[in-house]
């Protein structure tokens, strides 16, 4: 689903599965609704209304030799062998995940950084998830692997079926390439295992009734030793039913071997606990709201709230430090590595070895920096030095290449049109170029701006603009303008083919409204559309859209919208409340009905970010509910729904209820549901081009009018 769902999901999701596949569980039954047999995921009466709409939708969109070009295209880009084959250090080899049309689910390979260097590595086949597939007869999805250090002999592999967020977790064996026999299984559900030791693990996952919380995350964290029972492994920690979820992991890191467990309130909300050897539990005294890790002799806070500590007052979203020792000692000496201003942000901070890069946001351009803590023996001050040949374009990414033994980094840039490009540095040096992704489509005629609109509220909100260089600004260029302003995810220029190829190289613009709810300006942004707050997201992205309007950019006629997940009540909300201002509209896997949203899926786990609705918290939340706001009276742009019946962390009947309630209303409306994908929306590159080129497809026939 393009830039869509790929990055801007919510944290994973629901209840356990149960061996043939998702358990859609802990759903309050609804007697009111006329929708509500839609909700039932695999029931035969739902499943046939899916398949009458997708047939039409195929038989509308996707018949024409134009769209069969597109969803071509897209594929061969998708598919591409000269794209950046993006690579993980795991012991002595460089490891990657590789999709292309021979290897439609993927391969997991290795090679070296000598031949990773090269123009055209060689590449050791590690898992074939095809031929796995084909072997035991089943469609699994990567959902990545835990090595463990420092042998890297043994992984956990986990897989999904479907791409559903519930998946299974095998051990296997790197060194022969083969599956343990008898090794560590977890039976599929929505958990994780986690390494210990080469005989322990920790297990977090569904052990039967009671011990899941209501958000459908697992309740209770145990110790789970080798050829014992997965039943029997001994308790370590045990939330509460209406915690999140709660987690625990071992930090081999010679020297500072330790274990956590940490248990999840809520979003942004979390208790976290260093686990003795004897299964103490002592609580690391820093507020909930805060992100804090442990990183060898570090204790690093990232706040989300003000904090006083020590005599001082540390200003929500600062980065701070101090020596985990002697916080447990009671001393509260903090090191404040970046303030924020009115303009700034910390986008990331990111360990090597010796340092630490932190990288910054100002006014939505990023900015690195290398602070370097004092010697382990010294009590001197952290000290500061600017990026050796940092990108000065785009959005730029940093990543620890090995940050046990290694001060390099690799270091990623692009824009939205221009390619991604990789490079290797190492703290201190010229960053030097390894990879660089192909042209995907002709960008020389289009130029990137960035203009600020007026909410109304008087609030900046800025947006990014890809426009063609000769734009007549006569309000007739077909706009698709893209959104997601929530759960503090931050919305920078990137490179992507699909929307080069599907959009812009067809002469539309593109923009990207950077909206209250994200995290472009840190944990206030993000604050600011909080609850009782959502309105001003949506009252910022009408603003963008008006503001492109002003320009003359585009007009209503010709402005389109296009968001996913919590993006899909975005846009599900610029349907039903500015119906006047748009000419088309995308919801991709949303939320819509936000009465019933608590009690589908994982939505508990997100009511610190709208708020409850079973409490007085309705009186507001019934301000952006789409699927209550919708009015048959009213007229309303066309609008096509997208989701998937895999999508076990947002509920496809969502999608699936607006859109029924729309068509009987009336209403010029298109759906489309993909049988696989989960939240993603598809499991496999085919898949992704083909929901990509329908979702062009439909806004360019309704936009380029």
């Amino acid at each position: 689903m393009s830039q869509t769902c790929q990055s801007l999901l919510f944290a994973a999701g629901l209840a356990a599965a149960s061996a043939s596949g998702a358990v859609y569980a802990q759903e309050a039954p609804v007697t009111d609704d006329p929708y509500a047999w839609l909700e039932d995921v695999e029931g035969k009466r739902a499943l046939d209304w899916v398949h009458a709409r997708n047939a039409k939708t195929e038989a509308e969109l996707a018949a024409t030799p134009q769209f069969k070009q597109l969803e071509s295209s897209i594929l061969a880009i998708l598919d591409s062998n000269a794209k950046i084959p993006g690579v993980e250090k795991i012991g002595a080899y460089y490891y990657n995940f590789w999709k292309d049309a021979q290897h439609q689910r993927g391969l997991w390979r290795r090679t070296t950084l000598e031949e990773y260097r090269k123009d055209q590595p060689k590449w050791e086949t590690v898992i074939d998830l095809d031929a796995l597939n084909a072997q035991e007869n089943e469609q699994w999805v990567w959902h990545g692997a835990e090595c463990l250090r420092p042998e890297y002999q043994r992984c956990l592999i986990a897989l999904s079926r479907g791409g559903s967020d519930a998946d299974v977790t095998r051990e296997f064996d790197l060194t022969s390439k083969t599956w343990i026999k008898d090794g560590f299984f977890r039976p599929e559900a929505k958990g994780n295992l986690s390494w210990i030791d080469r005989d322990h693990v920790y297990v977090a996952t569904d052990f039967g009734k009671g011990t899941m919380t209501t958000s459908g995350y697992a309740r209770t964290v145990r110790l789970w030793k080798r050829g014992t029972p997965m039943a029997e492994a001994t308790p370590v920690y045990e939330g509460k039913d209406s915690d999140m979820s709660v987690a625990a992991w071992h930090d081999p890191t010679e020297g500072f071997e330790r274990d956590f467990v940490q248990r999840a309130l809520a979003f942004y909300n979390d208790e976290l606990y260093l686990r003795g050897q004897d299964g103490k539990l002592t609580k690391i005294d820093l507020p909930n709201s805060a992100n804090k890790y442990v990183h060898r002799e570090w204790l690093i806070a990232e706040l989300r709230d003000p904090y006083e500590a020590g005599g001082k007052k540390y200003a929500s979203g600062s980065l701070i430090a101090i020596k985990f020792d002697d916080f447990l000692k009671g001393k509260r000496g903090f090191t404040t590595l970046f303030a924020p201003t009115d303009t700034t942000s910390l986008a990331s901070a990111v360990w090597t070895r010796h340092h630490l890069v932190v990288n910054v946001l100002d006014d939505v351009k990023y900015k690195l920096s290398v602070l370097t803590p004092p010697a382990d023996a010294g009590a001197g001050e952290w000290t500061r030095s600017a990026f050796v040949g940092a990108p000065a374009f785009g959005t730029v990414s940093v990543g620890a290449v090995d940050s046990d033994d290694s001060d390099a980094v690799w270091l990623s840039a692009s824009d939205y049109v221009t390619p991604t490009t990789l490079a290797l540095a190492d703290i201190g040096k010229p960053p030097q170029t390894l990879k660089t992704n192909p042209t995907f489509f002709d960008s020389s005629k289009d130029t990137i701006e960035q203009h600020f609109a007026k909410s109304e509220d008087g609030t900046r909100v800025p947006y990014f603009v890809v426009r063609p260089k000769d734009l007549k600004f006569d309000g007739k260029a077909p706009t698709l303008l893209y959104g997601y302003g929530g759960f503090e995810i931050s919305l920078t220029p990137a490179y992507s083919g699909g929307i080069g190829k599907g959009w812009l190289e067809k002469g539309g613009v593109y923009a990207v409204a950077n909206i209250r709810g994200g995290g472009e300006y840190g944990p206030r942004w993000h604050q600011a559309a909080l609850k009782a707050n959502r309105h001003k997201a949506y009252e910022d992205f009408a603003a963008v859209g008006r503001d492109l309007i002003a320009r003359k950019i585009t007009s209503t006629p010709h402005l389109g919208v296009q968001g996913g997940s919590n993006g899909g009540l975005l846009t599900g909300n610029m349907l039903t409340q500015y119906p006047e201002l748009f000419g088309a509209v995308v919801v991709q896997v949303p939320l819509l009905d936000m009465k019933r949203y608590n009690h589908l899926l994982a939505g508990a786990s997100w009511m610190a970010e709208y708020g409850n609705p079973d409490t007085a918290d309705w009186s507001f939340i019934k301000t952006f509910s789409p699927y209550h706001l919708f009015d048959a009276k009213r007229e309303y742009p066309p609008v096509i729904f997208m989701t998937s019946t895999k999508d076990d962390r947002v509920h496809p009947g969502h999608a699936r209820k607006m859109a029924a309630k729309m068509l009987d209303a009336g209403k010029n409306v298109t759906y489309y549901e993909n049988v696989e994908g989960g939240h993603g929306g598809a499991a496999n590159n085919a898949q992704q081009a083909h929901m990509n080129a329908l979702a062009y497809t439909f806004l360019w026939e309704q936009l380029a009018k």
